[in-house]
């Protein structure tokens, strides 16, 4: 079985009361993204490693996972999710010391923050990706709207405000959701207080709150 090498595209959560979370992959080489539902501890620990400036005062398991595998000379070469069972996923690390190797079994998430914290790629195999990858429904209807737009109209960005809330919509969707009503919950603060906010969640180790307070902020210097 050919392997897919996958990227992260980000953590989509709702506020509904469920509290539910997914964990966005993308394939490197197609359209396809690959939804794994995770609890919120885990979208913690992988929001932290995606967000280079969020710093905990103190190292979460993950990290200090990574400094013990420093100390022994434990390298994180891949990570594997090799099997998809009644919707959840299975994964491997692939970690190597004196030159020798040796396969890690391991909760998908949790592999995953150990691939990020070690700059390692993940993979999975492409009858996974077909069982379980979907498309954004806002990508499809750009390809369909392609010939009605000339050259110099911009394209469709993966990463624009539009198709995030789609992205958004679709995991919703995915996780059986019912869609959280859009809104800013920032918007009547200011700067300073929000930036006060900031540095109390990463203090109180709220991370996904500290995520959205850094977002919002940066939209407010742009």
């Amino acid at each position: 079985m050919s392997l897919v090498k996958l990227t992260i595209k980000g953590i989509s959560y709702s506020h509904t009361q469920n509290g539910a979370y997914a964990l966005i992959l993308n394939e490197v080489d197609g359209e396809r993204k690959l939804p794994i539902v995770i609890g919120a501890f885990e979208a913690q620990a992988i929001a932290i490693a995606i967000e280079e400036d969020l710093k905990p005062p103190r190292p979460l398991t993950h990290d200090l996972f990574k400094t013990f595998c420093d100390r022994f000379d434990i390298v994180v070469k891949q990570v594997i999710i090799h099997k998809l069972v009644d919707g959840v996923f299975f994964s491997s690390i692939i970690c190597e010391r004196d030159g020798i190797e040796e396969i890690i079994d391991a909760r998908t998430s949790d592999a995953i923050s150990l691939a990020l914290r070690f700059d390692a790629p993940i993979f999975t195999y492409q009858n996974i990706l077909d069982k379980a990858g979907i498309y954004l429904r806002e990508q499809e209807e750009a390809d369909a709207k392609d010939e009605d737009y000339d050259d110099d109209d911009d394209d469709f960005d993966a990463d624009d405000d539009d198709n995030n809330e789609e992205l958004s919509d679709v995991i919703d969707e995915f996780l059986n959701i019912a869609p959280a009503e859009k809104g800013n919950e920032f918007a009547d603060y200011s700067l300073q207080e929000l930036n006060d906010m900031l540095e109390l969640a990463v203090l109180n180790e709220d991370y996904e709150k500290a995520a959205r307070l850094r977002d919002e902020l940066s939209k407010r210097n742009l």
